[in-house]
């Protein structure tokens, strides 16, 4: 792969996974026991009943957020994994090159657009 195209990927993909870091810290606190879980926080907006019910509904909106976001922060940390092992760029299923026009649009792409489509018509 080109190491230009390689470096301005990487570049993109550190600036998503600081986006993605912040996003969770307005409404999670870091598992001190695992760098790549985030809790959710549970708020508290007062004791009525009509306030407990609107926390249980928010809570449970923040845990979905939570996990769209973590997944998305944990994608986001393979690819650089596989920048640093040299291993970006090429297809975890049949080892080829991914084209570069793809990883510009989806950076964590870790499958050719051959195998992906393969993978979703068996689903």
């Amino acid at each position: 792969m080109d190491p230009q195209i390689l470096k301005k990927i990487k570049m993109q993909l550190l600036s998503e996974k600081t986006r993605l870091e912040k996003d969770l810290g307005v409404f999670t606190t870091p598992n001190p026991h695992n760098k790549d879980d985030y809790d959710a926080d549970f708020p508290n907006l007062g004791d009525s009943m009509d306030e407990n019910a609107a926390e249980v509904a928010a809570y449970s909106d923040r845990l979905s957020l939570e996990r769209k976001l973590e997944d998305s922060l944990a994608d986001v940390n393979k690819a650089l994994a596989r920048i640093e092992a040299g291993d970006y760029g090429k297809c975890k299923y049949c080892d080829k090159e991914i084209p570069a026009e793809r990883l510009l649009a989806r950076p964590v792409s870790g499958s050719c657009i051959d195998c992906k489509s393969r993978l979703q018509a068996q689903a």
